[in-house]
C-alpha cells in the first residue's frame, strides 16, 4: 500500500528489464474457451488470491478464458506490464491503483479505452466522482475499477478498551486522545503503529481528514493552497499528528502494518489507524467486527471518506480478439455479483452502491453507508497529486515525525513540497 514514488515509465526503466522474466515464471494456463484475457496483478496473498479468483470465475462464466499472471509486489507487477507493452507483447489487462499512477501510460498512448462499455453500462452515473476523475481522462475511459479501499479507518480492540475502562468508542479527536490516555494508563500500547514512511502518511491523512474536514483536506491536497497550508488550522493538524507519536511503543520503527494489527488481535494494543485491508488479519484470526474489534470511518458525520482502490487497465492492441476480451472483462468486473464477491474476500467495498449490503461485514456496511453521502466522497492524496509530489510530502512528514523539527518548519517544508508540479 506504499504510496508510489516513481512515474510508471521511470519505474519501468529501473525495474522492468530485471523482472520481465517473472511474468513467465508462473506458467499461467488458460481455462475454458472464448475471448482469452491474460491478466497481470500483484494479488499473491491467500485472501487476495481468493478475491481475484472470483473475478476469474465470473469471466469464465461469461464465456471467456482467463490466464492468471500474478507477480508479487506492485512496483514489480507494473514494471513487467510496461515492459511487456513496450516489447510488443502486452497482457490483455493489468492491475494498477486508483490514482495518477497510470496517467503517463495514457499520455504515451499505451492503453485502449473502453468507452462503449462505460456508456452502455452508465459508469458516469454509477461510479463515485473521485474514481471517475481518475479513470476518465480527456473524455475517454481507460480503466475499470474493482473496489474501493478507505485508508484511514480507526480500528480498536474491544478487549483493550474494556481493560482500560473505555465504555464507548470515541466520536471526536478529543475523545480519541482521551481514550489513548486511558490505554496508556492501563499499561497497554495505545497506538499500534508501523514506523514506515507510508504508514506515517496514512496517519497524517487521517488526522487531516478528521480535524480539517473536507474543506481543509481538499484545500491542502487538491488545491495545494499556500494559505491553507500556512493556516493555524493546518498547524493544529500537524501538532496533533506529532502528538500521536507519544502513544506508540519502542518497537514501532520499521514495523509492518499487519504486525501492528496483530497487537490489537492479541489485546496488547488499543488502536490502529490503517486501511480496511486489515480486516483480512482480523478474519484470519477468527475475530468478528463489533464483537472482537471496532471500526470507525470518521470521528463525526461529516468527515470525508478517503477513497482509493484497484483498477484494471487495458494495454494498447489492435487484435480484435484481444479487444473483445478487454471489453468483456470491463463489463464483468463492474457487475454487481462480481463486485460483491471480490470485496467480501478483499476487505474492500464495491464501487457501486446497488449491491446487497447484507452480505458484507459490519465495517463494510458502515463504509457503504458513508459512501451514499456524496459530500463525503473524497480521494486519497494519490488521486490529486503526482507520484513526485506524494513522495515529497511523505519525506516532509517522516522527517517531522522522527526529528525535533519545529511545526512551523514542517509547514514551510510541506508548502515547498507541493509548490511545483
Amino acid at each position: 500500500m506504499n504510496p508510489i514514488r516513481m512515474s510508471a515509465l521511470s519505474m519501468a526503466v529501473a525495474l522492468a528489464l530485471a523482472l520481465a522474466g517473472a511474468a513467465h515464471a508462473a506458467a499461467p494456463v488458460a481455462v475454458g474457451a472464448g475471448p482469452t484475457a491474460e491478466v497481470i496483478h500483484w494479488w499473491t496473498s491467500g485472501g487476495e488470491s481468493s478475491a481475484v479468483m472470483q473475478v476469474a470465475q465470473a469471466y469464465r462464466a461469461a464465456g471467456g478464458s482467463w490466464i492468471d499472471t500474478a507477480i508479487a509486489g506492485g512496483d514489480q507487477s507494473r514494471a513487467v506490464t510496461i515492459n511487456r507493452i513496450v516489447g510488443g507483447n502486452p497482457p490483455t489487462a493489468a492491475q494498477f491503483n486508483t490514482s495518477k499512477q497510470f496517467l503517463d501510460v495514457i499520455e504515451q498512448g499505451m492503453l485502449n479505452n473502453v468507452d462503449d462499455v462505460a456508456a452502455r453500462e452508465g459508469w458516469e452515473q454509477m461510479l463515485p466522482a473521485p474514481i471517475v476523475n481518475v479513470i476518465k481522462v480527456k473524455g475517454h475511459w481507460y480503466a475499470v475499477p474493482l473496489n474501493i479501499h478507505m485508508q484511514t479507518w480507526i480500528w480498536y480492540s474491544q478487549a483493550a478498551f474494556r481493560q482500560a475502562g473505555i465504555a464507548r468508542e470515541p466520536a471526536t479527536m478529543d475523545e480519541l486522545f482521551a481514550a489513548l490516555d486511558k490505554l496508556k494508563a492501563a499499561g497497554l500500547v495505545p497506538l499500534a503503529h508501523g514506523g514506515q514512511a507510508w504508514q506515517e502518511t496514512v496517519l497524517f491523512s487521517a488526522i487531516l481528514a478528521n480535524m480539517g474536514g473536507r474543506e481543509l483536506y481538499l484545500a491542502v491536497m487538491r488545491e495545494r493552497d499556500p494559505k491553507a497550508i500556512s493556516s493555524d488550522a493546518f498547524k493544529k493538524v500537524l501538532l496533533a499528528f506529532k502528538r500521536m507519536q507519544g502513544y506508540t511503543d519502542a518497537g514501532a520503527p520499521g514495523r509492518n502494518w499487519n504486525d501492528a494489527t496483530a497487537m490489537l488481535i492479541r489485546g496488547k494494543a488499543g488502536v490502529q489507524i490503517m486501511g480496511d485491508w486489515v480486516k483480512g488479519e482480523f478474519t484470519a484470526a477468527r475475530q468478528v467486527a463489533g464483537k472482537d474489534y471496532g471500526c470507525i470511518a470518521g470521528l463525526g458525520p461529516a468527515v470525508p471518506y478517503l477513497i482509493q482502490g484497484d483498477v484494471f487497465v487495458f494495454p494498447k492492441t489492435s487484435n480484435p480478439n484481444a479487444v473483445k476480451a478487454q471489453k468483456l472483462l470491463a463489463s464483468v468486473v463492474v457487475a454487481p455479483a462480481t463486485q460483491l464477491a471480490f470485496s467480501q474476500l478483499k476487505g474492500s467495498i464495491p464501487v457501486r452502491m446497488d449491491v446487497d449490503t447484507a452480505k458484507l461485514d459490519a465495517c463494510a456496511q458502515k463504509g457503504m453507508a458513508v459512501m451514499r453521502d456524496k459530500s463525503r466522497q473524497v480521494g486519497v492524496s494519490e488521486v490529486y497529486l503526482t507520484p513526485d509530489q506524494n513522495g515529497a510530502i511523505q519525506d516532509v512528514l517522516t522527517a517531522y515525525w522522527n526529528t525535533a523539527m519545529p511545526v512551523e518548519k514542517a509547514q514551510k517544508n510541506f508548502a515547498a513540497a507541493l509548490k511545483n508540479g
